[in-house]
């Protein structure tokens, strides 16, 4: 391969991650944990955007669930975004050099 072909094949791979990006900029998910006590929301940059937590898990004592509750639902937001992004590489047809499913 040409170095000039690779050259544009880096281009073509960074437009199509720049509207990847861009479709991703609306998405969000929202996650509870802790028995509905907290609820987070990411967005499609994995930012945290919101989380919401019940008084009640602020009390000294429940530390450790709150800790928990955070980390899961965290986690479970993470997971969920990582299938819309997949969603979102699929129907944009992937990426050049990746397989496609």
């Amino acid at each position: 391969m040409s170095m000039l072909s690779k050259l544009k094949q880096f281009k073509d791979l960074r437009e199509q991650g720049k509207k990847l990006q861009g479709a991703l900029s609306g998405e969000t998910v929202t996650t509870r944990a802790g028995g509905d006590k907290v609820i987070l929301t990411m967005d499609g940059n994995l930012s945290i955007t919101a989380v919401a937590i019940d008084p009640e898990l602020l009390a000294p004592d429940k530390k450790t669930k709150l800790e928990n509750a955070i980390k899961d639902a965290h986690n479970d937001a993470l997971k969920k975004m990582q299938r819309v992004i997949a969603g979102k590489m699929q129907e944009m047809g992937g990426f050049p050099g990746m397989p496609q499913s």
